[in-house]
């Protein structure tokens, strides 16, 4: 090979690696399908993605772009070794992206590349991205907005089952901030593991959760005869004369089983309350809480968290106690639990699937 076209070579690839960040840039997926051979393939390992072929790299694309708020990506040169009509060679990245979700990443990264010289000219045969470095805190900027062309802030897929990978990693940020932590399949797994967890005999509260009631777990505490229900006793008592102690033996049963309307992947709990009867027991009046949280209530962040609250928990539940009571619902009392500071007393039951509010 003439030295001549060793250069054109080089330089016909380093434009095949610019326009693949342009294409991506400006979300045009068709133009970056065209960039790769007819059965090239991108690879995306921590995604996981595996994209094999022009019309799985324009349709999974698109769906990975239709996730973001806003995305930008600076890509360095690196290598290429050339051999003949194929070629290596390695691009060195910086992205910075926002969800719709809300969830915010810093990341250096490394395509590593396989080309191939065609008839259209230079190809992607294969692009891996291997991340190196990332970083979920939240950003300090934003994408700028015009005057001119304002746009409503993005909205959030709120009843959205959380992926296995999002699952894992809140239930690492919990346990590390003492509370237990067990991921299950499904409310079934849930029902039966709350019998294991609670002795029988065992005076316990459930806190209103639509969660407890889908599962059938409320049904179990409350009408079993296997525990002595705090709600079932409370009935039979005098609103008027015996208030106090209604109150006493709400806040400090000996288990208290509820839910929460978020859970965060940095570790924390939000409870969201109109009376505020479940929140003392929660936030450390029982001696053991236990919470069953489906898939759907796990966010990024406490603010993505309490914007799930207002934007999407409070109008069902409202919607379901003017049907119960003739009266709506109200965010009179929030309760954030940031960890548990008495190992063993807080069990959080991590659903795989969604359930409830």
């Amino acid at each position: 090979m003439s030295d001549f076209q060793a250069i054109a070579d080089r330089v016909e690839i380093e434009a095949l690696r610019g326009e693949f960040t342009d294409a991506a840039m400006m979300h045009d997926r068709a133009r970056l399908a065209t960039l790769f051979t007819h059965d090239g393939a991108l690879r995306i390992p921590d995604v996981p993605a595996e994209l094999v072929g022009r019309e799985q790299i324009r349709s999974g694309g698109e769906q990975l772009q239709s996730q973001w708020d806003f995305f930008v990506q600076n890509t360095h040169p690196g290598m290429i070794q050339l051999d003949g009509d194929t070629a290596t060679g390695r691009t060195y990245i910086q992205e910075l992206a926002r969800t719709l979700d809300g969830r915010e990443v810093l990341n250096y990264a490394i395509y590593h590349d396989r080309y191939q010289r065609t008839g259209e000219g230079w190809k992607f045969t294969e692009r891996v991205y291997e991340v190196r470095y990332l970083d979920t805190t939240p950003l300090a900027g934003s994408a700028p907005r015009t005057a001119e062309a304002p746009v409503d802030p993005p909205a959030t897929p709120f009843a959205d089952q959380a992926s296995e990978q999002r699952l894992e990693r809140t239930a690492a940020a919990l346990t590390a901030h003492g509370f237990t932590v067990e991921i299950l399949d499904d409310a079934a797994a849930a029902r039966t593991r709350v019998k294991d967890l609670i002795p029988e005999g065992a005076s316990v509260f459930t806190g209103a959760s639509e969660t407890l009631r889908l599962s059938g777990i409320d049904e179990d505490i409350n009408t079993s005869g296997r525990y002595e229900s705090v709600k079932a006793r409370s009935t039979t008592m005098d609103r008027a004369t015996q208030t106090a102690e209604i109150w006493r033996m709400i806040a400090c049963p000996d288990v208290i089983v509820g839910s929460v309307a978020a859970v965060t992947e940095t570790g924390s709990l939000v409870a969201a309350s109109a009376s505020g009867s479940q929140l003392a027991g929660y936030s450390g009046a029982a001696p053991r809480a236990i919470w069953i949280v489906g898939a759907q209530k796990v966010v990024p962040d406490l603010d993505t968290a309490l914007r799930r609250v207002e934007e999407h928990c409070l109008p069902l539940e409202n919607e379901r106690a003017m049907k119960a009571y003739g009266v709506p619902s109200a965010l009179n009392r929030l309760l954030i639990l940031n960890a548990e500071p008495h190992p063993g007393r807080g069990t959080v039951l991590l659903l795989r699937e969604a359930i409830g509010f």
